[in-house]
């Protein structure tokens, strides 16, 4: 049970290695933007792949990005059977991760609090 597990999380970094590449040089849709995949989650009998991708544009729509990744499937997953050895090349599904983006605002929240508390300790 252990080796599913460990085979898909493989087959998930290795798609995700094939993917940024292919992203990163051979797509030149300009709905793109600056696009960088951030995970792959792949299901157990590999055949369904969840590939999370990021937006580092800030006022690139998010929308137009998943619709180019998604017009661009049929070449992407031609390139990763060409490239990876695998009987059946999975199903990508394109989510947008938002994780990053929310990890900056809670950055830039505390580094808010953090000047404000120095400003109230410099006044006292």
């Amino acid at each position: 049970m252990a080796n599913e597990f460990s085979r898909s999380r493989r087959v998930g970094e290795q798609i995700q290695r094939e993917l940024a590449a292919l992203v990163q040089r051979e797509l030149k849709d300009p709905r793109l933007g600056m696009v960088t995949i951030s995970a792959v989650e792949v299901s157990r009998d590999l055949t369904v792949a969840k590939v999370f991708f990021t937006v580092l544009n800030q006022g690139h729509d998010v929308a137009s990005t998943q619709q180019g990744l998604r017009s661009a499937m049929g070449f992407l997953r031609r390139e990763l059977g060409r490239r990876m050895q695998l009987r059946v090349v999975p199903e990508l599904r394109f989510q947008y991760d938002s994780s990053i983006e929310r990890g900056a605002q809670l950055s830039s929240l505390i580094d808010r609090a953090v000047s404000s508390d120095k400003s109230k300790n410099e006044e006292n």
